[in-house]
């Protein structure tokens, strides 16, 4: 059903076989497969730095749709521009802005990318979100815990993605409000189905306690009225029980587009409000 396990590294606990280096702190699984959906998708991890030096320590995680984008110019939406995810985690870090962390990439399934990233049909299209967080759920955070030193708590746990993403996220983030601690909702798609997901989020918020932690945000320059529905998820959020600068950070982003150079300069901020530095 998945990849074969890699061994690992005696020394420093680093897996190094059946995997490949975009960065030596960034390895790539090709390959990873699910029962819940047909096709093959790879997974990128990303390590802390010192993450082979304290092979006791356990670390939070977060989970990004999309896994094409944050690390590899050659895999990226937008050619030769990431959303320089490595980068800005070792910046974080190393400014003890943010705790260390492992971030995985999980990549899409290329044109069944927009069935697996929502939650509802529109028209004949999508809906399979659902099997989709089962493949995360199920098979694909078990898979990486049994690989890499993680954190098994809620609160240790995130999720993230951009546009469809973003959608995704949120509503995952909900259904399994018990495995996500994290949130990280970037230009979401909430117009998906004349905006299901804000009828979603009316029903399901005010049950939820603890309350995940949630990064929304969206480009003043996205176009149409993206930025207004974000604005109305906020909204309706609070009206959930999420409090503005405790478990709910929103900003809408003077300049921002609808790309991965706008996404990218929201990584660190992102971070140090999910993952602060302990």
């Amino acid at each position: 059903m998945t990849p074969e396990t890699p061994s690992w590294n005696d020394v420093g606990g680093l897996p190094v076989a059946g995997a490949e280096a975009i960065h030596p702190r960034v390895l790539l699984h090709r390959g990873f497969t699910s029962r819940y959906l047909p096709g093959a998708r790879d997974i990128a991890v990303y390590m802390p730095p010192g993450y082979d030096q304290h092979p006791a320590r356990l670390y939070p995680v977060l989970y990004l749709h999309d896994g094409q984008n944050p690390f590899d110019l050659q895999t990226s939406f937008q050619p030769g521009v990431t959303w320089q995810v490595r980068e800005h985690a070792d910046a974080a870090i190393q400014c003890r802005e943010a705790e260390p962390l492992l971030i995985v990439g999980v990549y899409h399934a290329g044109e069944r990318r927009l069935a697996e990233y929502t939650h509802q049909h529109d028209g004949r299209m999508g809906g399979e979100a659902e099997q989709y967080g089962l493949l995360l759920t199920r098979e694909l955070m078990p898979w990486v815990a049994g690989r890499y030193r993680v954190r098994p708590e809620r609160d240790g746990t995130g999720m993230g993605g951009s546009s469809l993403g973003g959608l995704v996220t949120l509503y995952l983030g909900l259904r399994y409000a018990e495995q996500f601690g994290k949130l990280a909702v970037l230009s979401p798609s909430v117009w998906w189905n004349n905006k299901s997901i804000l009828r979603y989020v009316d029903l399901c918020a005010p049950r939820i306690a603890p309350k995940p932690r949630i990064w929304l945000d969206v480009g003043a320059n996205e176009g149409g009225r993206t930025a207004e529905d974000a604005e109305e998820l906020s909204l309706r959020l609070q009206a959930g029980g999420w409090r503005p600068g405790k478990d709910l950070h929103f900003e809408r982003v003077a300049g921002g587009a609808h790309d991965e150079a706008s996404w990218a300069r929201r990584v660190r901020p992102m971070l140090r409000f999910l993952f602060p530095a302990r």
